[in-house]
């Protein structure tokens, strides 16, 4: 297994200064947008683990993709890793969860999206921080409780 600490995981840097964006100081993003560019990111990471897994058709990808991608498996994984979260984490994740979103939970709990909402602003905000190992070692104790 590749040591995570010695790889180059700044994807959102080499976008920036590839297509020459400035991008925001991170205080100056609003949770949603964190949320927007999180769930981006989240779904890429276990797409990722899902087709590296096996080379499956896509139907049967999407279904293994879905226990991983909704709001009651996202609300389940910030749960078990809010504890872990630093003090700068923890508020990037409640100003997430408190965010009112335009468009509202599809057969999920209200509490659920909100929290899953959360999450992803939490994965957009270490994303643009350049913090990808964060943010994967995160969500690895965070899928375990998916798996169990």
């Amino acid at each position: 297994m590749e040591d995570i600490n010695n790889m180059n995981l700044d994807l959102a840097a080499v976008v920036r200064n590839e297509f020459e964006v400035s991008g925001e100081p991170m205080n100056r993003y609003s949770p949603l947008a964190l949320a927007f560019m999180g769930d981006s990111v989240y779904e890429i990471i276990i797409r990722s683990i899902v087709v590296q897994e096996a080379n499956r058709p896509a139907g049967q990808l999407n279904k293994i993709k879905v226990k991983y991608v909704n709001a009651a498996a996202q609300a389940k994984i910030i749960e078990y890793i809010e504890p872990l979260l630093t003090d700068e984490e923890s508020d990037v994740y409640k100003r997430g969860r408190n965010a009112k979103s335009a468009t509202s939970a599809k057969n999920q709990s209200v509490n659920d999206y909100r929290k899953a909402t959360g999450l992803e602003a939490l994965c957009g905000y270490l994303y643009l921080n350049g913090e990808m190992d964060r943010l994967i070692s995160l969500l690895k104790k965070g899928i375990e409780v998916i798996e169990r």
